[in-house]
C-alpha cells in the first residue's frame, strides 16, 4: 500500500488550525463513529512520530506526566471456554467485552464493542473497582450500573481469560470535522487470569518488545495533518489486535497467525477513544 498522497501548494503546505478537543470526550457512555488506521513502528521511528504529534497536537486532557499526554491502560479481556471471540465465531466475531483500567484509578469502564455492516460502536459504563465481584454473581442485580454488561456476560458464557497493560502516549485535536485522536502504545503485556482483579501491570508476557502500535482515529475522512504524517513517515496501515496476540502469546489457543485480514481486507472503521 502507498502512503496516502497529500496536496501540496507549490512552496508550502497548509495546515489548518484547529481545537484542542474536549476533556468530556471519554466520559460518554456511548461512543460515536471513527475511522481508524493502525501501524506498528519501531520504537526508534515512534519517537519521532511522538515529537512530531507533541508540535502539532494537544494532550490529552485525561493524560499525566511531563508532558500531559502519557497514562497506563490496563484491561480484562473475556472469551468463552472455546475462545470463539479469538476465533470470531459467528456474533462473537462482532462483539469484544473488556474491562479497562485507567493508571491505579478506584473506578473502571465495563465495555463492549459491537460491530454491525464494517463499523463498530462502544457502549462502557463507569463503576467502583469494588463492584466487580457483582459480575461473579449468578444473578444480575437489578438497578445496578453494570447489570446490562452482567447479563451480556452471561448469555454469552464469557469468562475473564486475560490482562492487557500497556503505557499509551495519547494526542488530541478538535477539527471543523470532529475529534482527531494520535495514540502510541508500547510495552504491551499480558498475563492470562481468570478472576476479577487486576495484577501487576509490570509483569506479564511482552508482547510486541521491538514494535509500538501508532493508531490514528478521526471523522469522516482523513484529516490533512495525518495525511501529512503518513507521507512524511512512509507508514503503511496494517491490522494488528492485542488481544489475538496475547493469547496466542500466552498458549491458551494454538494458533499459528495471531492476527489477519478479515476477508481479506482491514477493518478501520471504529469507534473514537477506544
Amino acid at each position: 500500500m502507498r502512503p496516502v498522497n497529500v496536496e501540496k501548494t507549490p512552496h508550502r503546505v497548509v495546515i489548518p488550525i484547529f481545537k484542542p478537543m474536549s476533556p468530556s470526550t471519554d466520559q460518554r457512555e456511548n461512543r460515536e463513529f471513527a475511522a481508524e488506521l493502525k501501524f506498528t513502528v519501531t520504537p526508534l521511528l515512534a519517537e519521532q512520530i511522538r515529537d512530531w504529534a507533541r508540535a502539532r497536537l494537544s494532550p490529552d486532557p485525561n493524560a499525566s506526566g511531563e508532558r500531559h499526554d502519557v497514562y497506563r491502560i490496563t484491561s480484562l479481556y473475556f472469551d468463552t471456554e472455546r475462545f470463539d471471540v479469538f476465533r470470531r465465531q459467528g456474533s462473537y466475531g462482532r462483539s469484544k467485552f473488556r474491562i479497562r483500567r485507567y493508571d491505579f484509578a478506584k473506578t473502571v469502564f465495563l465495555e463492549r464493542k459491537l460491530k454491525t455492516r464494517g463499523l463498530v460502536s462502544k457502549r462502557r459504563s463507569l463503576v467502583p473497582i469494588e463492584e466487580l465481584r457483582r459480575l461473579a454473581e449468578t444473578d444480575p442485580e437489578r438497578g445496578w450500573l453494570g447489570s446490562w454488561y452482567h447479563k451480556r456476560l452471561m448469555v454469552r458464557q464469557l469468562k475473564p481469560v486475560c490482562q492487557i497493560s500497556y503505557h499509551r502516549t495519547a494526542r488530541v485535536l478538535m477539527t471543523p470535522r470532529g475529534p482527531i485522536r494520535l495514540t502510541l502504545d508500547e510495552n504491551i503485556r499480558s498475563v492470562a487470569t481468570n478472576d476479577l482483579v487486576y495484577a501487576d501491570a509490570d509483569n506479564g508476557v511482552l508482547l510486541m518488545p521491538h514494535q509500538v502500535i501508532l493508531e490514528l482515529k478521526f471523522r469522516a475522512e482523513m484529516p490533512v495533518l495525518f495525511k501529512l504524517l503518513v507521507e512524511e513517515f512512509a507508514l503503511h496501515p496494517q491490522p494488528v489486535s492485542k488481544y489475538r496476540l496475547a493469547v496466542t502469546s500466552l498458549g491458551l489457543v494454538a494458533e499459528s497467525a495471531a492476527d489477519t485480514p478479515v476477508n481479506g481486507r482491514l477493518n478501520t472503521i471504529v469507534c473514537l477513544s477506544s
